[in-house]
């Protein structure tokens, strides 16, 4: 199991008391944000070996991991790669294999940092995990075969360098022993340099001899100090020669260099120098790079003949900031000389800050509060002092900011009140500048989007409407369309509609309008009546489909426009009724006015009143005078229906008059009512009562009736009277010349009765405007034979001349016989007419 260790930044965390238990869970949940957690793991542990628990040092139970939903990011997707979270138990694993020397190269620590995020709420942990070096690279040599010439005059103690083994472990894996076989002639020698490095010498021990052995074959071991150690062979061959008694030598042992990253291919970095006191090919020199890492060479170029070192890649600090390796000086001979040159590469400002966008919460409710943590970015600079040191920083306009949090990432918090009725989405962007010169900057664009939460109640278009319908309209006519909207979105903005209340109906009625609840439509449940209801009020709710829901009312008038569907109603003169005492058969007095003989002309004889329930034009009332007994007569005042008489009362004018006036409305169409009023001519009251008893007021429609009939039999009795009389005459003129027949001498001198008058029948019927009542003489009576000859005959009168003669003195007030005293001449016919004017009133 991998070794773990956990450091926590925050001051005296370890030191708080415990007193409670509630208490430290607290501290240690707040204290979490600030601790940065730390794990050491060897290298190549195999895909899936625990690093450690990462939720449990976190302070995330397992029943939370579901929820907080822990995972790990990073700015380098590379490095995402290493590891990964178990989402059951929260422990943190390997998830490849990890090389330290290809992570890290020859760096002598090595580790990998990296976000832990938690969500519920959002926040960010730093974890690092340290990669620790194990002994699994053997000491290697350039070479497999080292050739070396030595002279046979060459005196013992001579010192030949060798070259050096590498080990691409650190620490004390990468320190080495070296080992030669065991040779007489030759021994090894380590010489220690700068920074603990050990460069192997081969030493002569006693003189050589060309003739007896001319080469040598050594082998030289190079041995580290891990466990297992690790070793590496490399075969010395050593050729003895003639006279080349000068070795070449450097001038330094060391030769050092600072260049700046970036350094254009070619361009020299430092020159090497080494002489030889030799002359001709033994004491020429070349340059070559002993036994150095491959990328040295894909980088450096060394001039074999001047010693020149120049660049021939691309050198970047981020990649490597120093460089250290050998060059070995060969003469002629074979014999040579080594030295180390070590380069350092300066940071120049070459790299743009990088932002990664760890975690996005997006959408976001508009009711987060402030400070609530909505995203978290990772910005890195590769460069290092201050061109890697980067500040961050928010543009554009949203209710959101930036603050630093642990291991170079960020936090981007709502600073204010999110509303998503304003702004559905935000939009910013995230600047990175580094302080370099000339500095450079970065940016990435946050779009940040707001869910809705029902935050917003309905509003109606107007608090209060108002509608007008017409009267007698179709149950189910459409009154009014109300419509409320809701800022919200989804079902938080779909609105439905209620009937809340109002005085659209009684408690236990039925409502006079209905609301259809997606559209807003009041419809009307049944007919309205203006003179029932003129108006009303609904109360209608509009209510989302949240949750909870909210809700709003607004106020409906509805205002009921009349129609003209009421005719005038007459309250004076009231019409006849037959009274519930009364026989079926009799009738109830009708009102009358007594106006006086006397009265002039504009005199007030009655005031119809009239009412229509129907209100404006439809209620404006007009007066006028349809039928009267003497049209000549009465006048009626248009609009204020008072009947006054139109000229100075007669004595020729009868005593009782009937007048009908029309009431009529001004709607469209009009309608109309009669008035019928009885107006008896008389001085006063005890004067008109005899005309008021002469006939029933309920028997007018039917003398009318009679009285019409009676002009047509009336006619046809005057027709036959007239045949009769002159076929009569006719005869009577042939008997008198002829002398009187022996049948009239039967008959007596007196040939009229004596007995008074008697009247026909009335006959009225039809709208005739008036009838008329005849007298004519009563039936013969018998005469003695002694008073032939009669008289002379009647004189034949004229219908015309008999209805245009004076009227009788008196009248019957209950039948139609008129009495009078007998003739003082019985001998002498006589006429009495009768005239009288009735006003018939149409029958419906």
């Amino acid at each position: 199991m991998a070794v773990r260790r956990r450091q926590r930044l925050g001051p005296g965390g370890g030191r708080a008391l415990l007193a409670a238990l509630l208490l430290l869970l607290l501290c240690v949940w707040c204290r979490a944000a600030a601790e940065r957690v730390r794990y050491a793991i060897a290298e190549e542990l195999g895909r899936g070996s625990l690093v450690g628990p990462l939720a449990r040092d976190l302070g995330l139970s397992a029943d939370e991991l579901p929820a907080r939903k822990l995972q790990v990011a990073s700015g380098s997707k590379k490095q995402l790669n290493y590891f990964t979270v178990n989402e059951e138990n929260g422990n943190l694993y390997v998830n490849e294999r990890l090389d330290r020397e290809e992570m890290c190269g020859s760096s002598v620590t090595c580790s990998v940092s990296f976000e832990a995020l938690v969500q519920n709420p959002l926040n960010v942990f730093h974890v690092e995990v340290s990669i620790e070096d194990v002994n699994d690279n053997s000491p290697a040599f350039r070479k497999a075969v080292l050739y070396l010439e030595i002279g046979e005059w060459t005196l013992p103690g001579a010192r030949f360098p060798l070259e050096m083994a590498r080990d691409a472990d650190v620490g004390r894996n990468s320190l080495l022993t070296y080992q030669l076989i065991n040779n007489p002639s030759f021994s090894l020698s380590v010489k220690e340099k700068p920074g603990g490095k050990k460069h192997p010498e081969l030493v002569l021990e006693r003189p050589l001899d060309r003739e007896k052995q001319s080469s040598f074959e050594l082998v030289l071991t190079a041995v580290d100090g891990g466990e297992p150690a690790r070793s590496g062979s490399v075969l010395i061959h050593v050729n003895v020669t003639d006279a080349n008694d000068n070795p070449p030598v450097f001038s330094k042992s060391v030769y050092e260099a600072r260049v700046a990253e970036n350094l254009p291919s070619g361009s020299l970095v430092l020159q090497v120098r080494a002489t030889d006191a030799d002359t001709g090919s033994n004491g020429r020199v070349a340059y070559t790079f002993g036994n150095v890492p491959d990328i040295v060479p894909s980088l450096f170029a060394i001039d074999s003949e001047s010693g020149e070192i120049r660049t021939v890649g691309t050198l970047d600090f981020e990649e490597e900031n120093n460089y250290v390796f050998g060059l070995e000086a060969t003469d002629g001979g074979g014999l040579t000389d080594h030295c180390e040159v070590q380069i350092e590469i300066t940071d120049e400002n070459d790299n743009a800050p990088e932002i990664t966008i760890l975690s996005l919460s997006s959408p976001v409710p508009e009711d987060a509060a402030v400070g609530t943590v909505v995203a978290v970015l990772n910005v890195n600079d590769p460069d290092s002092g201050e061109n890697g040191q980067v500040s961050c920083e928010l543009s554009g306009e949203a209710p959101l900011s930036i603050a630093a949090s642990s291991g170079g990432s960020y936090k981007v918090v709502t600073s204010g009140a999110l509303d998503r009725e304003q702004a559905s989405e935000h939009r910013v962007t995230v600047v990175a500048r580094d302080r370099g010169r000339p500095a450079l900057r970065s940016s990435r664009e946050l779009v940040l989007e707001v869910s809705d939460v029902n935050d917003n109640a309905p509003v109606f278009e107007e608090a209060a409407y108002s509608a007008y319908v017409a009267e007698n309209n179709a149950a189910g006519a459409l009154v009014l369309r109300v419509q409320a909207r809701d800022a919200d979105a989804g079902a938080n903005g779909r609105v439905s509609y209620w009937l809340a209340g109002g005085s659209a109906g009684a408690a236990g009625a039925a409502p006079l309008v209905s609301v259809e609840a997606r559209s807003g439509a009041l419809y009307a449940q049944r007919s309205l009546d203006y003179e029932q209801c003129r108006e009303f009020t609904v109360a209608v709710r509009a209510q989302d489909g949240g949750s909870p829901a909210r809700s709003s009312t607004a106020t409906v008038r509805v205002f009921v426009l009349d129609r003209n569907d009421n005719a005038p109603r007459v309250l004076w003169p009231a019409a006849a009724a037959a009274g519930p005492g009364e026989a079926a058969g009799g009738a109830a007095a009708a009102p009358f006015e007594v106006v006086p003989r006397s009265a002039e002309a504009g005199y007030l004889v009655a005031k119809v009143v009239a009412v229509d329930a129907d209100a404006g034009r439809n209620a404006w009332l007009s007066y006028e005078l349809v039928q009267a007994s003497e049209p000549a007569l009465f006048r009626v005042g248009l609009h204020s229906g008072e009947v006054r008489t139109a000229r100075a009362v007669g004595e020729r004018d009868a005593a009782k008059q009937r007048l009908v006036a029309v009431v009529k409305d001004h709607g469209q169409p009009a309608l109309s009512a009669t008035a019928t009023l009885h107006v008896v001519l008389a001085e006063s009251l005890q004067e008109a009562l005899p005309e008021l008893s002469e006939r029933p007021a309920g028997a007018e429609a039917a003398a009318a009736a009679a009285e019409l009939q009676f002009y047509l039999v009336l006619a046809l009795a005057l027709l036959s009277a007239l045949l009769v009389l002159s076929v009569a005459l006719a005869v009577l003129a042939r008997l008198r010349r002829a002398g009187p027949p022996a049948v009239l001498r039967c008959l007596g001198a007196q040939r009229f009765s004596l007995a008074g008058a008697a009247f026909p029948a009335d006959f009225c019927e039809g709208t005739l405007p008036y009838s008329y009542n005849l007298c004519v003489p009563p039936p013969a009576r018998a005469v003695p034979e002694a008073a032939w000859p009669p008289p002379p005959p009647v004189p034949i009168v004229s219908a015309e001349e008999l209805l245009g003669g004076d009227s009788c003195d008196k009248s019957s007030p209950g039948n139609t016989a008129l009495t009078g005293e007998p003739p003082a001449n019985p001998d002498v016919p006589q006429v009495c007419k009768y005239r009288r004017l009735i006003v018939c009133q149409p029958s419906s």
